[in-house]
């Protein structure tokens, strides 16, 4: 390819809006603009904005009103040229997946200039909603339109990311042959560390340390909410931020004057995906789609884990940083993030990894290195992971596609059926217990196997303390053990043996 046309992010923009009365904050669209206005100062070079020929915005859900935000943002930065482009979902891999296809156009000499940005503002909208409906709180994550669904998993409360995750969380407990108080003490180290590069990113949402302990240990203001998370181990979505950044080729910022100390390189990418039916997973302790993501981009880009000075892990919720590390052997004491994490960073929901591409940029013209970026969205459903660097990565190549959901699939074992109706003897696959506000189980539900190996779900009351008790307890691994799924309505219950 024309080596004058490498593409190199050389402007990012974040922000940050906390206007004392939080209804009158900023929406989606002018936390975009703002951002990426930013990128432009940040780029030093005029007329970028004005001068972009593609637009790629990360849908948002906190202003339903705003079906698609590319156009308005365009016309508020005046970028009248621009072709827009919205993403499918609002989910966390989508700014890695717009900034491969920002590199992939300018590689093939189609752009010069390409913009990118999202923003989220449910910390504004959940104050709207507030004041218009008689202090109702809004729960955007589970309000949202492509969440309204019901059907045999939702019945039995697994409706949001937070339900779900869990699965994973307790599945890969097991298989690691981790004991709770192993399992809990690595979330804790990494979320403590995410803390940790919060507290000194001046773009995160939270910026107050806390230890491994007090990351797991439920008090009042660390609530449990879905076991064995807390408050504290969850994306925390009530913010209102936004990120961009600018995309251009090397000739195009050489002819602009932007100093190459600006320039950060952008490698290959590479994404695979699950089933957006997330009962249908082969299993839930691994991610053949996430693996083939990394392992993939690494290939692409000619890169060892060892040439990794930092890397972006995605981290909704503990699980999938954790599966994360163990593809490319990050050690346990050093930073999975160069953002802080969406539980002190900001989760603003699919727009995450803007941020996390900021902040790596930011790391790297002052440090130097490679840095790869792995991003996760829906219910640990979408993967993309690329890398950039302060230094042309030589074995990138552009355009050359992203694409790698044959070799996930072909990697992937047999889906179980579903018995939706089953009752009789069968064993824990995974399981999870959700909690209400105030602490107390509200209710569990288990993934089990039956004697032929299919897959259906059981409910456990709240108020079913024996039950609720073993399963949590960590003096034993519940999953793996055997028990009873009896006939009841609505939900057939679960019962130990």
């Amino acid at each position: 390819m024309d080596p004058e046309n490498l593409p190199v992010i050389v402007g990012v923009g974040q922000v940050n809006d906390r206007p004392q009365d939080a209804a009158g904050g900023l929406n989606p669209v002018g936390l975009m603009a703002a951002a990426l206005r930013k990128a432009e100062a940040d780029a030093g070079a005029e007329s970028l904005l004005a001068d972009a020929e593609w637009l790629g915005v990360v849908r948002q859900i906190s202003f339903p009103d705003i079906k698609d935000a590319g156009p308005p943002v365009a016309e508020v930065i005046g970028a009248d040229r621009a072709e827009t482009f919205q993403t499918h979902g609002p989910n966390g891999d989508s700014p890695v997946m717009l900034l491969n296809e920002a590199a992939n156009r300018i590689g093939a000499g189609e752009i010069k200039v390409a913009l990118v940005a999202g923003a989220e503002a449910l910390r504004t909208a959940a104050a709207k909603v507030a004041a218009a409906e008689g202090g109702r709180k809004l729960d955007a994550t589970r309000e949202a339109s492509h969440r309204r669904k019901l059907g045999y998993p939702q019945s039995h409360g697994l409706v949001a990311p937070v339900d779900v995750y869990p699965l994973y969380e307790n599945a890969l407990r097991a298989s690691l042959g981790q004991s709770l108080e192993e399992a809990q003490a690595e979330s804790g180290a990494i979320w403590s560390l995410f803390s940790q590069v919060a507290a000194e990113n001046e773009n995160a949402w939270i910026r107050n340390p806390v230890s491994a302990q007090d990351v797991v240990t439920p008090t009042e203001k660390n609530r449990p909410i879905a076991w064995p998370y807390t408050k504290l181990q969850v994306a925390n979505a009530a913010v209102n931020q936004g990120a961009g950044f600018i995309v251009t080729s090397v000739g195009e910022a050489r002819r602009r004057g932007i100093p190459e100390a600006r320039w950060i390189y952008v490698g290959n990418g590479a994404a695979a995906h699950e089933s957006d039916d997330f009962m249908a997973r082969d299993r839930f302790d691994h991610s053949p789609s996430m693996e083939v993501s990394i392992r993939r981009t690494l290939e692409l880009n000619a890169l060892k884990p060892s040439d990794l000075d930092v890397v972006e892990l995605y981290s909704c919720f503990p699980c999938i940083p954790k599966l994360a590390r163990r593809v490319i052997d990050w050690p346990l004491d050093k930073p999975a993030t160069v953002f802080g994490g969406l539980t002190f960073g900001g989760g603003p929901i699919g727009n995450y990894m803007s941020h996390a591409i900021d902040s790596m940029v930011d790391v790297l013209r002052a440090k130097g290195g490679t840095g790869l970026l792995f991003a996760n969205g829906g219910f640990a459903t979408h993967n993309h992971t690329i890398a950039i660097s302060g230094r042309p990565i030589p074995a990138a190549s552009f355009p050359k596609s992203y694409d790698f959901q044959a070799e996930a699939d072909a990697a992937r074992g047999p889906i179980p059926a579903m018995a939706e109706d089953y009752a009789g003897p069968a064993t824990i696959e995974t399981f999870t217990v959700f909690h209400h506000r105030d602490g107390t189980p509200r209710a569990g539900v288990v993934v089990a196997r039956t004697p032929s190996g299919e897959r259906t779900l059981a409910h456990v009351p709240g108020d079913d303390t024996e039950t609720i008790a073993r399963l949590t307890s960590g003096e034993t691994e519940a999953v793996g053990t055997v028990g009873t799924i009896e006939p009841g309505e609505p939900l057939r219950r679960w019962r130990f043996a």
